[in-house]
């Protein structure tokens, strides 16, 4: 019995040392009938194994949370753009001192959504706090899309009090790269947006989305059709910075045009403070 699975385990070996040895030495990898399934990337990568490549991505985080104890998770989304206020700050004296008008535009623009960030990580400060003294069953872990601003935020905060934060990245044309807060043992990257998103919701108890872009308002907005359908349970969505998104949405106009129902806007709420953020969720779960 051992010695069978030694053999496996040296096939294993042999099969990912070929792998490495072709990335290492810069060698095509060219198709090869012999070559181990599951060890063979051209093989993986065909359209025909998408399916298989869609499993994957769905198994692989779950099991790994599933063995940490994550299984109730707070999803803090918003702007990868938002910088730490220190950083903002130094952008600006560096814009002015270059004379660069462009430049300057832009560090005071980042600098004046900058204080959305302190507010992300003192949201997820909270949350840690309150999980680290409960047990294993009823923590709440703070998720993010693994990215800078503030998904780097709600990470750092929550890293701050100890705790295990997730990111759940996404490989994009421009590299977008894992904050430095994230536990790395929870540090997943995907390539399907839709196992992402999905990943998003199996576990969330709560999202709280920050102003950002059009990938926050993809998430955003994903979430509230999927708990206004039944598609999913009811959860808090807590739209964090009245004045962004109701600059940003006149959902009154949908009522108007009776593309939703008065009701529908019961779904989510506005909150201007990490504690008000915080007392919602508390206040929708009895905690």
């Amino acid at each position: 019995m051992d010695q069978t699975q030694d053999l496996s385990v040296n096939r294993l070996a042999d099969a990912w040392a070929e792998l490495q040895a072709h990335s290492n030495q810069g060698y095509p990898l060219h198709a090869d009938a012999n070559r181990l399934a599951f060890a063979d990337p051209e093989f993986l990568l065909r359209r025909e194994t998408r399916g298989i490549r869609f499993q994957l991505e769905l198994l692989k985080p779950d099991l790994e949370q599933q063995e940490q104890g994550i299984e109730n998770t707070i999803v803090v989304f918003g702007s990868a753009r938002f910088p730490p206020p220190e950083q903002a700050s130094a952008s600006v004296k560096l814009a002015e001192e270059s004379g660069d008008e462009e430049a300057l535009l832009l560090a005071r623009r980042h600098a004046r959504n900058a204080h959305y960030y302190d507010q992300a990580r003192l949201f997820a400060r909270l949350v840690a706090t309150y999980s680290n003294h409960r047990p294993p069953s009823e923590q709440l872990f703070i998720c993010t899309g693994g990215g800078p601003g503030i998904m780097e935020a709600a990470n750092r905060g929550a890293q701050e009090m100890g705790a295990l934060t997730v990111g759940l990245n996404i490989v994009l044309p421009h590299e977008q790269s894992a904050n430095p807060y994230i536990s790395p043992s929870v540090n997943f990257k995907f390539h399907y947006f839709a196992l992402r998103k999905m990943h998003f919701m199996m576990r969330a108890k709560a999202l709280v989305a920050f102003p950002g872009g059009f990938g926050t308002l993809d998430e955003l907005f994903e979430v509230i059709t999927l708990v206004q359908t039944g598609k999913a349970k009811p959860v808090p969505i807590v739209l964090f910075g009245s004045e962004y998104w109701k600059r940003l949405f006149n959902f009154d106009v949908l009522i108007e045009e009776g593309a939703i129902a008065p009701e529908d806007l019961k779904l989510f709420q506005y909150v201007d403070e990490p504690q008000a953020a915080w007392d919602a969720i508390k206040d929708f779960y009895h905690l």
